[in-house]
């Protein structure tokens, strides 16, 4: 595949990008894809001047980056196209443990590059037409902003200021829940493809995670919503009953080990905004 050269993702490629996401039946608007290409460091592969392929390394912090929006043009699958740019992907990456979501058909690839199954992800979509939460959940003020960047680093395992940041500019509208006046919790809700898209929940336990889930939705009623959670978390029964039927599953995969270990009782993310990627 000599005639394909790999070159740094820019904003020229944007449009490119849309295309090439649409084919695969992506809801990603360009306004999506900027935002991926604002926190990360990005690839495409390019054939006589054409897009057909991308990818991406979005670093949290010094030891943790995700790799997202692998994308090859169909013609071009099953000759070692999509290994070039994972492997450019990586190698951004330096020494960051890695993170990513994968396809069935991606599992044989990332399994040969070292990368190890962690669980199920579920999606879910659809039109709630009115919520009500069990708890006492407040619109975030800007000066809670900063609680809920730390909030997220205990959670998550990586700094995801830039991201958090991006979403906020990009329309994103947080709740929060309290607990002896300090943050206990947090959501946020942005735009997102059809509609959008709720993530990430941090929260003490699932009755929290709900709370804040419900109090997102109450303040969208009727609107086209997506909610991407690991299966363990036991939410994804709960939001099919919500009126939000699974539409799609992935695979959690990491190489290397855990920025940090999340112990009993402290915070877990429950809906994965890193995953509304792609």
């Amino acid at each position: 595949m000599t005639d394909i050269l790999l070159e740094p993702f820019s904003d020229a490629h944007l449009e490119a990008a849309v295309r090439l996401s649409q084919a695969e039946n992506w809801p990603h608007r360009t306004e999506d894809w900027a935002m991926v290409a604002a926190v990360s460091q990005g690839f495409v592969a390019t054939k006589d001047g054409r897009v057909v392929g991308t990818a991406f390394s979005t670093p949290f912090g010094p030891d943790l980056a995700t790799i997202d929006m692998i994308i090859v043009d169909s013609s071009l699958r099953g000759q070692g196209l999509g290994r070039r740019l994972v492997e450019a992907a990586i190698e951004t990456s330096g020494s960051r443990n890695l993170r990513l979501v994968a396809t069935e058909d991606g599992l044989p690839l990332y399994k040969k590059l070292g990368f190890g199954e962690r669980g199920g992800i579920v999606q879910h979509q659809g039109k709630v037409a009115s919520a009500t939460p069990s708890a006492d959940v407040e619109v975030a003020r800007d000066t809670d902003h900063d609680a809920i960047i730390d909030l997220d680093r205990a959670a998550y395992g990586g700094d995801r200021r830039a991201l958090l940041g991006q979403l906020f500019a990009a329309g994103g509208e947080a709740v929060v829940l309290r607990d002896k006046g300090s943050l206990s919790g947090f959501g946020i809700c942005r735009p997102f493809g059809r509609g959008r898209v709720i993530g990430p929940v941090v929260a003490a336990n699932i009755e929290a995670a709900r709370s804040l889930i419900l109090a997102l939705i109450k303040r969208h009623p009727g609107q086209f919503l997506r909610i991407d959670t690991r299966r363990d978390t036991g939410l994804s029964s709960w939001l099919t009953d919500l009126g939000l039927p699974e539409t799609g599953s992935g695979v959690a995969m990491a190489r290397g080990e855990e920025p940090r270990a999340i112990r009993d009782g402290e915070p877990k993310t429950f809906a994965l905004v890193s995953q509304a990627f792609g």
